[in-house]
C-alpha cells in the first residue's frame, strides 16, 4: 500500500469519527426543535467541522434555531442523503443543487457574491505537461465523480478534447492536491477556492494546467418541508453576520465571504443546459 494510500485511509477514519461527533451536536438555542445541516465533504471532516460549526453556533443563537451537524464520510453517502431529502438545510455544489431541484425540492437561500466558481486541473510544478492533449492515457484524480467543476465539468471538457484519461477518485480535494504533489497520480481536478485555501507550501509545489469556466458558488440550500419563515431567519441571519469583522472572519472560513441571496432560476437554472448527465454516477464516490 502506498504512502498516499494509507494517508487516505487514516483521513477516512478520522472523517467517520467527527461525522458521528458533528451529527450528536446541536449548534445554536438548545431549546428549540433542530434542523440537520449536511456539508458536502470537499475537505477533510475536521477542517469543516472547524469552520461550520462556530458560524452555526452564532446563526442559531442570534435566530433562535438550532443545528445538528452532519458531516457525511464520503460523497456516496451525502448524495444518497440528499436525493432521499435528509438535510434540512445543505451546502450543495451547484450541480448537486441542478439533480436535486425538482426532487426533492430543495430551494437555494445564499451563495457568494464574491467568488467565481472555476475547475482547476494541476500537476506538480516540475512536471513536463504542458498542455492538456500530453494528458492522454494518463491517470488523473478527481475528488468524486460527482464534484461539479472538478470532476463532472472537468471529466466532460477533456472528452470534448477527445482526450483519454484514467479517473481516480481520492475523496477529498485536499487529497486530490497531495497526489498530485507526491507524483502519485500525473494530475489532478479541484476549484480555485480549496485550492486557494491550500498551506502555501502545497500550492507552491502545483501549477494550474487548466481552468475551466467559471459560474457561480456553492449555495445554501433548504427542504421544501422549512417553513418560508425559518428560512428568511436563515437568509437574514447569514447576511447579519457579514456586518461585523467577527462575522466576516466566520463567512470567510466557510468561503462564503459576501453572502447574498440565491435564486434557482436566476443563478442555477442555466447549469441544465450543460447535459453533464452522461458523467454523473449515481452510488459513486
Amino acid at each position: 500500500m502506498t504512502l498516499f494510500r494509507r494517508c487516505f485511509l487514516l483521513l477516512c477514519i478520522s472523517t467517520f469519527s467527527i461525522h458521528l461527533a458533528a451529527a450528536a451536536t446541536c449548534l445554536g438555542e438548545q431549546s428549540v426543535r433542530s434542523h440537520s445541516v449536511y456539508l458536502i465533504p470537499r475537505q477533510p471532516a475536521p477542517t469543516l467541522y472547524q469552520d461550520w460549526a462556530p458560524f452555526l453556533k452564532r446563526l442559531g443563537k442570534e435566530n433562535g434555531l438550532c443545528f445538528d451537524l452532519h458531516i457525511p464520510a464520503d460523497f456516496t453517502e451525502f448524495e444518497q442523503a440528499i436525493r432521499a431529502g435528509k438535510p434540512d438545510f445543505v451546502l450543495l455544489n451547484p450541480y448537486h443543487q441542478v439533480m436535486v431541484a425538482r426532487k426533492p425540492g430543495y430551494v437555494p437561500l445564499v451563495r457568494d457574491q464574491l467568488f467565481r466558481l472555476a475547475g482547476v486541473l494541476v500537476v506538480r510544478k516540475d512536471s513536463s505537461v504542458r498542455d492538456i492533449h500530453q494528458l492522454e492515457g494518463a491517470t488523473v484524480a478527481f475528488p468524486a465523480p460527482n464534484a461539479y467543476a472538478a470532476s463532472l465539468l472537468m471529466r466532460a471538457l477533456l472528452a470534448k478534447e477527445n482526450i483519454h484519461i484514467t479517473a481516480d477518485y481520492v475523496g477529498s480535494h485536499n487529497n486530490v492536491y497531495r497526489a498530485v504533489a507526491l507524483g502519485a497520480v500525473q494530475a489532478g481536478g479541484g476549484v480555485n477556492t480549496t485550492l486557494n485555501h491550500e498551506p502555501a507550501a502545497l500550492q507552491s509545489q502545483l501549477r494550474v494546467l487548466f481552468t475551466t469556466p467559471n459560474y457561480l458558488p456553492h449555495p445554501f440550500s433548504a427542504h421544501p418541508r422549512i417553513s418560508p419563515r425559518v428560512r428568511e431567519k436563515v437568509i437574514t441571519g447569514f447576511l447579519n453576520i457579514a456586518a461585523d469583522s467577527a462575522g466576516q472572519n466566520m463567512l470567510k472560513a466557510i468561503q462564503m465571504p459576501q453572502p447574498t441571496r440565491a435564486n434557482y432560476a436566476r443563478d442555477y437554472k442555466e447549469l441544465e443546459g450543460l447535459k453533464l448527465e452522461q458523467f454523473v454516477v449515481l452510488g459513486g464516490d
